[in-house]
This record gives structure tokens, C-alpha cells and sequence, in this order.
């Protein structure tokens, strides 16, 4: 679809949104949002996170409008029971960024707003390979930039073109995630260390456990590596889950019941990965499918928002663009009861 058009076609739906019978109507029962980094300077990061104004715009939005924040576990909890009094919003951070911590917090706390951060192994201890990472730091460093794998040379002297290649070849790996691969010799001729970015940009086991203790946050897993889990084989793809559950849970001492699938989209997990993830012993699994939550639960398989713009994030949360979606084609993985 046309940006241009997709754009007013979401912020006449958030202005749609607003009016309180839409909202009755379309609006789920609960909502999981999904963040990833909390920037200071968008811009200098190519747009790869949400800004510090628009997250704050976003939490107070859900309580203007009479959403409560609530733990995940709070959340599952009034699901399992029926409760009906309030709708519940769960707030979560992907990937144990260092900005969760130093920009995201202190608004999380004047708001009082408990939060889920979801850690793969691979970023404390420094071994991810971060490929999003390495490529951000390739089209931020160099205005003619080779990407070997892809057939593309692309020449980006300011940051408008950095965006938009980087979101071409971000696109190309989404397309099939075994290509992430295929950067490492790229970003090896460049000097580009993933350790090095891991370092900056992630939590160290320090950081981590401080943050454990924090009475807003709750820790889930990630993975052991940030595969998509759908690439790998069974063994492989326990093994993520169980160790990354199990590393966890050394390092903090507290049990680690949630996990997000890296990535999320219905390339990277499916029916085989929910089972896993029960069968490893995991509460939950969350994904980055673009719905609310109503009321047949797949906790298994659990959508969350993003936060990309105000009128989208109006748009998402009025429950009118799911409505719409959901006439073009039947939802999926959202059977009562599954893998419980």
C-alpha cells in the first residue's frame, strides 16, 4: 500500500477510535505492547526505535483513555478469570536494550507502569550475532555501502537514503531469516564487531540483575541466540528455549515463566514452536502479531502492538483495523484452552 495512503488511512481510523462506541465495540480486552529501544535521537539511529516524547504519549494515552497497566502476569491472570471490569494493557521491551534502562524507566516510573523485558542470552553475555545492529552501524558510518549477499551497492550521503536502504535490506533478511547469515562477511571486510555493539547497546548480567530487582520489572526469555525458532531444527529450537529459560534463571535466581519468540512474525514461529514452548515449561509465549487480546486465548501464541506513530497506535488500539483485517481473512492461532 502507498505510505501516503496508509498513513491517513490509520489516523482516520485512531480519529474513528476515539469516539467511545467505536471503542466499546472494536476494543479488546486486553492489549500487549511491544517495544524494542527507547531513543533520545531517533534520527541518529536511522528510526529503528521509538522515540522518548512518543512512548510517553503512548502511556498516557492507555490511561486517559481508562486502560490499566498491569503485569503480565496480572493480565493473564484477569483473562483466566473472566474479569471483565477494566481492560489491561501489558507493557514489554524486547532484547534487554541499555536505553530500556536509562530513557525508558524513569517514564515508567513516574507513570507507575509495571513492565516485561524479554532477554536472549546472547546479549549480556556478548555473543549475539545482532546482525540489525551491525547493519545500522554499516549505512551510519559509510555513504557507499556493498551488501555482497543481496546484489546491491547502494550510495547514501544523507540520513533519508541511510533509512530507507537499511530498511531494504532489513526487509530482504525478514524475508528469510537464514540470510542474516550471509551479512557476516560484509560486515567483517567493514571492521563491524557484533561483540562491540552488544556491549554498547545491550545490558551487561550486572545491569540485569539490578534491574530483576526492580518492583516494575518482570524478566522473560528470548531465546539463547535470537534465531527465528521456525529455521531450526526440533532439537535446535528446544534447546534455544530451554537453556535461554535456564541461564535465566541462574543469573537472577527467580523463575523466568514468559518468553517471546525473537522476531515473532508467522515466518519465525508457528504450532510447533507453542508446543515447545509449553513443553519446556514456559507460561507464555508472545509473538509480534498485530492484535488485541479477546476473549479465546492462545497464551501460547499471544499478539502484541507496536508503537510506531501516534495516529497508528490510536488506529491499533481503537480495535477498528483489526476488525478491518480480520474481514479479509479469518484469524488464526487463537483457539481457546491451547497448550495449557
Amino acid at each position: 500500500m502507498n505510505p501516503v495512503l496508509k498513513s491517513c488511512l490509520f489516523y482516520g481510523a485512531g480519529r474513528v477510535g476515539q469516539l467511545p462506541g467505536f471503542r466499546t465495540l472494536f476494543a479488546g480486552r486486553a492489549v500487549i505492547i511491544v517495544h524494542h529501544e527507547i531513543q533520545r535521537d531517533c534520527p541518529s539511529e536511522l528510526m529503528t526505535g521509538a522515540s522518548v516524547s512518543l512512548f510517553e504519549y503512548s502511556i498516557k494515552w492507555l490511561q486517559r483513555e481508562g486502560w490499566s497497566i498491569v503485569s503480565l502476569d496480572k493480565c493473564l491472570q484477569k483473562l483466566a478469570t473472566n474479569d471483565r471490569s477494566r481492560r489491561y494493557a501489558v507493557l514489554t521491551f524486547d532484547d534487554g536494550y541499555r536505553d530500556n534502562v536509562s530513557v525508558a524507566l524513569p517514564v515508567l516510573e513516574r507513570n507507575n507502569a509495571p513492565f516485561m523485558m524479554y532477554v536472549p542470552t546472547g546479549a549480556p553475555t556478548r555473543s549475539m550475532q545482532s546482525w540489525w545492529l551491525g547493519l545500522r552501524k554499516l549505512f551510519l558510518s559509510r555513504d557507499k555501502i556493498t551488501i555482497d549477499a543481496l546484489g546491491r551497492q547502494f550510495h547514501c550521503s544523507t540520513i533519508r537514503s541511510k533509512i530507507s536502504a537499511f530498511d531494504e535490506v532489513r526487509r530482504w533478511v525478514h524475508q528469510d531469516y537464514r540470510r542474516s547469515a550471509m551479512l557476516a562477511p560484509t560486515f567483517k571486510q567493514n571492521g563491524i564487531s557484533l561483540s562491540a555493539l552488544n556491549d554498547e547497546y545491550f545490558l551487561d548480567e550486572r545491569e540485569l540483575r539490578k534491574l530483576a530487582c526492580h518492583p516494575l520489572a518482570s524478566i522473560g526469555g528470548h531465546t539463547t541466540s535470537h534465531p527465528a525458532l521456525a529455521t531450526l531444527d526440533n532439537s535446535s529450537a528446544r534447546a534455544e528455549l530451554a537453556d535461554n529459560r535456564s541461564y535465566l534463571e541462574n543469573l537472577l535466581q527467580l523463575p523466568i515463566r514468559h518468553v517471546a519468540y525473537p522476531f515473532g512474525t508467522e515466518r519465525a514461529c508457528g504450532r510447533r514452536e507453542e508446543r515447545l514452548a509449553n513443553e519446556v515449561g514456559f507460561q507464555s509465549a508472545v509473538t509480534t502479531r498485530q492484535e488485541q487480546l479477546h476473549d479465546k486465548v492462545n497464551y501460547f501464541a499471544l499478539p502484541r502492538i507496536g508503537v510506531n506513530s501516534r495516529s497508528d497506535f490510536r488506529a491499533r488500539m481503537s480495535g477498528i483495523v483489526e476488525a478491518a483485517q480480520a474481514l479479509r481473512k479469518p484469524k488464526q492461532g487463537t483457539t481457546s484452552g491451547v497448550l495449557t
